[in-house]
């Protein structure tokens, strides 16, 4: 009766503390949203209005950048939304009376691990599976939408099987490529021939161009200048390669693991490094981690006497400790990315540090 008793007691404080957390973390992520929504419709609303888009272009523009202000928004999120939780509970002696009935502080964490870990679940599935596809939708959108887009020089690379191709001008949402070079190379990735055409085209589910020059590499000391056809020639890149594709790994730059993989295993045409997808997958699967590190941010407030209240510093110095924790993870990360700190090492020794540092603040706070 009592084993009973005290299952109910602990589900009904668990269900107790979710909702009060889910409903500031949300309530925070609607706010932090909407302020980027704002500041990036304030940069790009003149420009959509120039393209004659109209109010429905403004919504669609908002709403496809919802899912990406959202991923970027939830870790701040998580971490103040369990402040104010938190610093609600000691404030108003709630922490004090579970103190008595003989709650710990690891038993208050694990109380609320499991709801960090389902946002954190979640927030994995929107950077995951849809994400990528409503940048995709926006950067052809735009892209289509751009008038001078043809025009428009950039310096894009991407490898496709053992080819190396150069994009210098994209139009109709990745539909037409100009100033195109192909870097043919063999097995060995040893250069065999290059190719350079004018216009490229994607029809009927295959991509045209028309070459211009056509160089065979026959030695280190000859190259030999190859006739070229006068009309336009279908060429041999994969079927996967898409317009919307092309426009995901060259603008977006937003991919699933199920993608990134397919590219570390040359399944699929690929334009970043190993080293960038192995640090972005582990980034991604980390991240129910990465917001267990934000509650244990947060978890310091307990200890303010509820005397002092909202006078205290301690809300403010873990804040600063999260955003610290944010942007030293994005600075690893980065050096991840470029492959100048290894994969592993980029994700998780900000996560071990941080970890390592709050118990010995809460280790410190307990002996007092």
């Amino acid at each position: 009766m009592k084993l009973r008793l005290r299952l109910a007691s602990g589900t009904v404080l668990l269900g107790y503390l979710s909702r009060e957390l889910l409903a500031k973390v949300f309530t925070t992520v609607i706010i932090v949203v909407a302020l980027m929504e704002i500041l990036a419709l304030l940069e790009q609303v003149t420009e959509i209005m120039h393209r004659h888009l109209g109010l429905s272009g403004v919504l669609y523009y908002a709403v496809m950048h919802l899912p990406l202000l959202f991923g970027n928004a939830m870790p701040i999120a998580v971490l103040i939304g369990a402040l104010l939780t938190l610093l609600q509970l000691t404030t108003s002696n709630e922490i004090s009376i579970m103190r008595a009935a003989g709650l710990s502080t690891p038993g208050l964490i694990k109380l609320f691990l499991p709801t960090i870990i389902g946002l954190g679940v979640l927030c994995g599935v929107v950077n995951d599976q849809i994400t990528p596809r409503s940048e995709q939708h926006l950067a052809q959108w735009w892209n289509a939408t751009t008038p001078d887009a043809a025009t428009t020089w950039h310096n894009y690379w991407l490898r496709a099987r053992d080819d190396l191709i150069n994009i210098n001008y994209l139009s109709r949402g990745g539909q037409a490529l100009d100033g195109v070079t192909i870097y043919h190379r063999d097995h060995q990735s040893l250069l065999e021939k290059v190719t350079t055409l004018r216009d490229v085209h994607y029809m009927h589910g295959h991509w045209y161009g028309t070459p211009t020059r056509v160089l065979s590499v026959i030695s280190p000391t000859r190259i030999d200048l190859l006739d070229t056809p006068e009309q336009s020639v279908r060429l041999d890149w994969p079927d996967t390669l898409t317009p919307g594709y092309l426009m995901q790994i060259t603008v977006s730059f937003t991919q699933s693991i199920g993608t990134m993989l397919a590219e570390q295993n040359d399944t699929l045409p690929s334009s970043q490094s190993p080293s960038f997808f192995i640090t972005e997958i582990l980034g991604r699967i980390m991240l129910p981690v990465t917001f267990a590190v934000m509650l244990l941010l947060a978890v310091p407030v307990v200890y303010i006497p509820p005397r002092a209240g909202t006078r205290s510093w301690l809300p403010i110095w873990c804040l600063g400790a999260g955003l610290l924790f944010v942007v030293f993870q994005g600075l690893l990360r980065a050096l991840g990315n470029a492959g100048t700190l290894p994969s592993l090492m980029a994700i998780f020794v900000g996560i071990l540090i941080f970890i390592l540092g709050v118990i010995t603040v809460l280790l410190r706070i307990e002996e007092r």
